[in-house]
């Protein structure tokens, strides 16, 4: 009798579920179709978007606007009580494997390396923070809420548990930057222009990069369809099998961590630093990078460009921002997953290219790397120089001198050169270069890199013979 209880029992209880998830699909349908019905009035646009998008078309669950933007919303007076969707809200049901790739990325990080940014600080809101007209327009794309070393993690990034995404209404999204509200379609994201809205202009464009390329040509030509997978877009390469990752083992600044081979092999260029690089040595992973020349110069050089961007100290020690910078906002990778990517990367460009050339294309992209690193590097060194003679003093506030990342708040004209060098002409000498944009790699980088190193050493000259003048006459 007992049993025959516990049977009924449970039909009437799933039979009631059922009966409330009717109930309750019938009133989501009832309240989108009133949606629907007030914003074609209010925003017609959207509700066309919205009703062409494949999330309209599915067929066992369709998407409907409760599902994004919650039942709270009800009439035109309580339109701020509408919830706007976040990453999480696109992974509950549906993009679940998508989202935990793109946690995995480098997008993911774009919001918390902005405000790693030194420069960034003090700047207009629309520029740092909701107005999303300057460097939050793009980095929005990244994660709100991580906190890193300037909260007491050094280690891992932790949540806040959502305070900053509360703070902002807008730009919680992330995965609109690509899927673009309220379309939402996958061929949209595929399509490389999609990408352009951030990869171009000053600091890294890529897209035209992409477009003046071969590969871009090809693509143009074929009016943008690339219906045979005849070219590679920027997904196909940077997003192969859909992966949201999308990382690349150089990285957007042209970085490796320093291995702890690489900083012993150091004492030969400066044994006076034997103490401190053995001390930075055991901080460093092991391992080679493969098919790089990591000869001691390229270290050298690399290690005075990671100084003037105060990520080690005069004392060849990690700082904070080493951490903040290179571990948690990930800038840099390490042996081993520098390897891993190049030689994911050199897969997909095999499928149209031999080996043997895309070896060699790598090695010449390589090669600029190294020879942009070492021209920048005379010129960080000279100066350093300056600083160190009392010719330049450190301004108020600062706590490295000269600082990369100060960008346009450089108190010299040389400063303001050597953040051009590192933002924008060392940037589109090596991206042009693996981008296989042969104008952008050299007219674009290259040159303007040799001419702004010149003028700095120049300057170096003047600066000390006016020095000395002043000197002598005293």
């Amino acid at each position: 009798m007992l049993k025959w209880c516990l049977v009924l029992s449970m039909l009437l209880s799933s039979m009631a579920f059922a009966y409330d998830k009717i109930i309750h699909k019938n009133d989501s349908q009832a309240t989108n179709e009133k949606c629907v019905k007030c914003h074609n009035s209010a925003t017609p646009g959207i509700v066309k978007q919205y009703l062409d998008s494949p999330m309209t078309k599915l067929a066992k669950k369709p998407v409907l606007c409760v599902n994004c933007h919650s039942f709270e919303h009800q009439t035109a007076d309580d339109a701020e009580k509408a919830t706007l969707p976040t990453a999480d809200s696109c992974a509950e049901e549906c993009h679940n494997e998508q989202l935990v790739q793109m946690r995995e990325g480098k997008h993911n990080l774009a919001w918390f390396g902005m405000k790693s940014q030194v420069a960034y600080h003090g700047q207009p809101a629309p520029i740092t923070g909701e107005g999303y007209r300057g460097c939050s327009g793009c980095h929005k794309i990244g994660q709100k809420g991580l906190m890193g070393i300037q909260q007491g993690f050094t280690d891992e990034l932790e949540s806040d548990g959502g305070k900053e995404i509360s703070e902002y209404r807008y730009g919680n999204a992330q995965c609109d930057a690509c899927h673009t509200r309220h379309s939402f379609k996958k061929s949209e994201a595929q399509d490389p222009r999609a990408c352009s809205n951030c990869h171009m202009g000053f600091d890294h464009p890529q897209w035209e990069m992409y477009k003046s390329s071969k590969h871009g040509i090809i693509w143009d030509i074929e009016k943008n369809k690339n219906e045979d997978n005849r070219t590679p877009t920027c997904q196909q390469c940077h997003m192969a099998e859909g992966n949201h990752a999308v990382r690349t083992s150089w990285g957007f600044l042209g970085l490796r961590i320093p291995t702890k081979q690489n900083v012993l092999g150091l004492i030969k260029i400066i044994p006076d630093q034997e103490e401190s690089l053995n001390k930075l040595a055991k901080l460093l992973p092991d391992g080679n990078y493969e098919g790089l020349d990591d000869d001691p110069q390229w270290v050298f050089d690399r290690t005075l460009i990671l100084q003037a961007a105060g990520i080690l100290d005069s004392e060849f020690q990690p700082t904070e921002r080493f951490i903040e910078i290179i571990v948690q906002s990930e800038a840099a990778n390490g042996p081993s997953k520098f390897n891993e990517m190049r030689s994911e990367m050199k897969a997909i460009c095999n499928n149209c290219h031999t080996r043997g050339y895309i070896a060699e294309h790598f090695d010449a992209s390589d090669s600029i790397i190294k020879s942009a690193d070492h021209e920048f590097a005379k010129a960080i060194q000279a100066v350093q120089g300056l600083y160190k003679d009392g010719i330049l003093q450190k301004p108020e506030g600062w706590k490295y001198a000269p600082d990369l990342l100060q960008y346009y708040d450089a108190k010299t004209k040389i400063e303001q050169e050597l953040y051009l060098i590192m933002l924008k002409y060392r940037q589109r000498a090596f991206q042009g270069a693996f981008h296989a944009s042969n104008d952008y790699m050299h007219w674009y980088g290259w040159a303007p890199l040799k001419s702004s190193v010149n003028v700095i050493l120049e300057e170096v000259k003047h600066m000390r013979a006016a020095t000395k003048t002043v000197e002598a006459k005293k």
